[in-house]
């Protein structure tokens, strides 16, 4: 049997561990201690999230998107296959050595991605950029740790939290969309979602899209009119 391999460390800031990229063969996988984060075999649920965001944009005219985090780009490389040459699609990754992956030992499973003119990179918080964009985006699509109930950093927590979730209703335009991918499901938060001014649906996903794997949570809430 091939065994694993490490080919990089970072840590992640404001307290949140440290990430491991590790490779076996042509496999690539992030660890978050002895927890596997995303591997690359396993792109079902991360390609969902974007398909079925986009498929709720209605084909409306360059649309602007926000991606938080960039992981190994499946949700990415789903929404660009999605959108038309208009695009215009920011990625906020925290970790910078997660884009130098990327552009490094995983660039074939990147392919062209990082560098199609519709993408910006930006090396940061996409709690920050939420909060710096009144209505600015038709989507933001929020695959940022394990989802609500995170493992790797107290504060992603704040994406999350009412508060949060207002700021990024504030940031969407009017019917924009909020897609938030998740390990498993959280009714809390699906309720956090209506309070804050959404209408949400909630979808079960195939790690492994027909190929199977455990079940992920994705929810799509469109914004409407915030609660008083």
């Amino acid at each position: 049997m091939i065994p694993w391999v490490q080919l990089g460390a970072a840590t992640v800031p404001d307290g949140g561990g440290e990430l491991r990229l590790m490779r076996r063969g042509s496999e690539f996988s992030i660890m978050a201690g002895s927890i596997e984060l995303m591997n690359s075999r396993l792109s079902g649920s991360e390609e969902a999230l974007a398909a079925q965001t986009c498929a709720r944009l209605g084909g409306r005219p360059a649309p602007k998107i926000l991606i938080g985090g960039l992981g190994m780009g499946f949700t990415l490389r789903a929404a660009l296959a999605a959108l038309g040459a208009d695009a215009v699609i920011t990625v906020a990754e925290l970790v910078p050595e997660v884009v130098a992956w990327a552009r490094g030992p995983m660039a074939a499973l990147h392919g062209t991605s990082l560098t199609d003119p519709r993408v910006t990179i930006f090396e940061g918080d996409v709690g920050a950029v939420i909060g710096g964009a009144p209505a600015r985006f038709d989507a933001i699509l929020l695959d940022v740790d394990n989802g609500p109930e995170g493992l790797t950093r107290g504060s992603n927590d704040d994406l999350y939290d009412a508060y949060g979730l207002r700021q990024a209703h504030a940031a969407l335009k009017p019917d924009g969309v909020l897609a938030v991918w998740s390990v498993g499901p959280n009714p809390a938060f699906a309720k956090r979602l209506g309070a804050a001014g959404y209408a949400v649906e909630e979808l079960r996903v195939r790690a492994n899209g027909r190929g199977g794997g455990a079940r992920h949570v994705i929810w799509l809430a469109t914004r409407v009119q915030l609660s008083i």
